[in-house]
């Protein structure tokens, strides 16, 4: 199934004709377990905030999770490297894992109106060995659809072809 709603976690999967991985199963999972605390009908939390709620259910399927804002509560995913292997940049991201290359970014207020959805995936397509990105969006901001308009994008992103991600799928997941 390329397309879900399940608990009140709206998911969709791209490319639409590719089954999600198991990763991704397990991810919607995890927010799917979490809805009632992260539902952005009845609550208004900071991406942190619901980063903290799903964290457990994450760090539980091996994935390195962000913990605070100083650098060694970070995580870092590899992106350029120097003389003698060293690491010449990094992107941070919410919650990584290395052995499946699957990089989560959880956005809440700005993931349209600041196209931060937009950053997220090139950062992801700059990563070293990513090969999934699963961004987390509000189903509504304001009165604003998030959900639906960043499927609308990657919809449109996938159908003319005129594109070609290095990544093998998106996870867009509304809560």
């Amino acid at each position: 199934m390329a397309i879900g709603k399940t608990q009140g976690v709206n998911w969709i999967y791209f490319p639409s004709s590719k089954r999600p991985p198991q990763l991704a199963e397990d991810v919607i999972a995890i927010f799917n377990a979490a809805a009632s605390a992260i539902s952005s009908a009845s609550n208004n939390l900071s991406s942190n905030d619901v980063l903290r709620v799903i964290a457990p259910g994450l760090a539980a399927k091996n994935f390195l999770v962000e913990t605070g804002k100083k650098a060694k509560e970070k995580v870092t995913v590899p992106v350029l490297f120097g003389r003698n292997g060293q690491l010449r940049k990094h992107f941070c991201a919410d919650a990584f894992h290395q052995g499946e290359g699957f990089v989560v970014e959880i956005e809440a207020g700005r993931a349209v109106t600041n196209h931060q959805f937009l950053k997220d995936l090139f950062e992801a397509c700059m990563m070293a060995d990513v090969r999934t990105l699963c961004i987390a969006v509000r189903n509504i901001y304001s009165r604003q659809k998030d959900f639906e308009y960043i499927a609308t994008f990657f919809d449109t992103l996938y159908a003319s072809n005129r594109l070609t991600l290095p990544l093998e799928g998106i996870l867009l997941i509304g809560y």
